[in-house]
């Protein structure tokens, strides 16, 4: 199953997304279910939150990545939302 990791930075957090940012990529690497993944962009082209395409076993599975993310256990992001995304093209 596909799911969509959408996740918004709290405003002025880029310091904070920065020293939690090789622990956040080990992790994507790590797990075994990251398709796809990057970071959202402002206007200035600062890091300004994340997607990430899971192919995980069930919601679930895709809740338990989201808490185990070192950056939301730092406390980075102001949202985050999980959906069931269907793969049309690529």
């Amino acid at each position: 199953m596909l799911i969509a990791l959408t996740a918004i930075d709290k405003p002025g957090a880029l310091e904070l997304r920065k020293a939690n940012r090789e622990a956040h990529v080990a992790y994507l690497k790590a797990s075994g279910v990251v398709q796809q993944a990057g970071p959202f962009l402002s206007n200035t082209g600062e890091m300004c939150g994340s997607l990430i395409i899971l192919d995980v076993e069930d919601m679930e599975a895709a809740q338990a990545f989201a808490a185990g993310d070192p950056y939301g256990k730092a406390g980075l992001f102001e949202s985050v939302e999980l959906r069931h995304w269907n793969r049309v093209i690529g």
